[in-house]
């Protein structure tokens, strides 16, 4: 027996709906592994990923999907113990040579010294954006929220819900803003003790390896990219009005203002902002515009 008209058009209201929502679930339908000859698994059943370095190499995964904006959430609990030298990388990124890109990056350290915390903003291929923090809390010990805030207006990065940085949307006086090209979500972990520790003065201590980093709690609420076009761009009137896109125009409140203004206080250890010696000439134009 057809459906009925009321009964189609239900089920079409469902599925815009849904399009807005997405991903959550088992990782091994959102992710794949991309490298690293075996290095990198999905266990669990899809509840856990792992991805692991050793001398011969690291490994990494990237997201069956791209996106176009999104509130994007994983959990990770990051390489415990002596940790020098490694960098776990969790960003989302477009391709080619204008790549905009959001990154997570976390520098490894000597056992009992805290891990860097390192973010960066790519636009139109050009970076340079960097903060960095130290986290109120041990990072490799439990799993812990690492979160993504990226639509038209903003982008904010989230730790376990407190916010640590904020990049607004300026294009209106000329600085560029993702917002055009699709991302993909992807993760790596791997060897940078040229740079990653101190500088590079600190190497890896590969008695230790292999090292591992594990994740887990994906969740996105997102604009799928597929085939050209945006699942947000529906103009059907659930995707209007449904509670599942609120992100889409989410900003800091009171509240969380505060508590950016405290982590920026307390933890953060670099501002590009604030480099006199890298910006001798002036700060650039983003540095001036307020982020609370």
């Amino acid at each position: 027996m057809a459906p009925s008209s009321s009964t189609l058009k239900l089920l079409l209201t469902f599925l815009a709906s849904y399009a807005l929502v997405a991903y959550a679930g088992s990782l091994n339908q959102n992710f794949d592994v991309t490298w690293g000859d075996g290095r990198g698994k999905i266990l669990n059943n899809g509840g856990l990923l792992t991805l692991s370095l050793d001398r011969a190499s690291g490994s990494g995964f990237q997201s069956r999907n791209e996106f176009l904006f999104g509130k994007i959430d994983m959990q990770l609990k990051l390489v415990p113990g002596n940790s020098a030298g490694t960098v776990t990388a969790y960003y989302l990124s477009s391709k080619g040579s204008t790549w905009d890109e959001i990154d997570f990056e976390f520098l490894g350290n000597l056992s009992g010294d805290p891990y860097i915390l390192h973010t960066n903003i790519f636009t139109q291929g050009k970076g340079n954006r960097e903060q960095q923090f130290y986290l109120w809390f041990d990072p490799t010990s439990n799993f812990h929220t690492y979160s993504v805030l990226w639509n038209p207006q903003v982008i904010i990065f989230s730790v376990d819900g407190t916010p640590i940085r904020k990049f607004k949307n300026s294009e209106s006086i000329g600085i560029p803003f993702p917002k055009k090209q699709p991302m993909r979500l992807y993760s790596s972990l791997w060897n940078a003790d040229d740079w990653a520790t101190r500088g590079g003065l600190v190497k890896t201590d590969w008695t230790q390896a292999p090292f591992t980093a594990s994740y887990r709690n994906f969740n996105a609420k997102a604009c799928l990219w597929s085939s050209g076009s945006s699942s947000c761009s529906s103009k059907s009137p659930s995707s209007r009005t449904s509670n599942n896109n609120t992100w889409m125009k989410e900003d800091l409140d009171t509240t969380s203002q505060a508590r950016l203004k405290w982590v920026q206080k307390n933890y953060m250890i670099y501002n590009y902002c604030t480099d006199t010696k890298r910006f001798p000439q002036g700060f650039p134009p983003e540095c001036a515009i307020t982020n609370a």
